[in-house]
Order: C-alpha cells, then structure tokens, then sequence
C-alpha cells in the first residue's frame, strides 16, 4: 500500500513539474532505439540467410 502512495506522488510531482514530458521523451527515444537495433538485426541476419542459400 505504501509503494502505491508513493508511486502516486512522483507521478503528481512529475505531472505538477512538467517532467512527466521529460520521462516520455526519454521513455520513447529508448523505445525507438531498441526497435531501430531490431530492424538493423533484421536485415543484417536476412542478408547472411541470402548468401548462405546462395553457397
């Protein structure tokens, strides 16, 4: 019950202090990083399956 308390006064205070945005931003920049790395192993590992039919 104390953690819920708690958890519900950083979110008004981040709220309250307008870095609820700053949280977000940082949230999705590490989101949009982590699907960027897939899409790059993606085609990276596509790339070796082609050659590797092709030998």
């Amino acid at each position: 019950m104390k953690n819920k308390l708690l958890f519900a006064e950083t979110a008004d205070a981040l709220r309250d202090n307008g870095m609820i945005y700053v949280v977000v931003a940082v949230l999705l920049v590490i989101f949009a990083g982590i699907v960027f790395y897939l899409i790059r192993m993606d085609r990276k590992i596509s790339k070796i399956e082609d050659q590797l039919k092709k030998s």
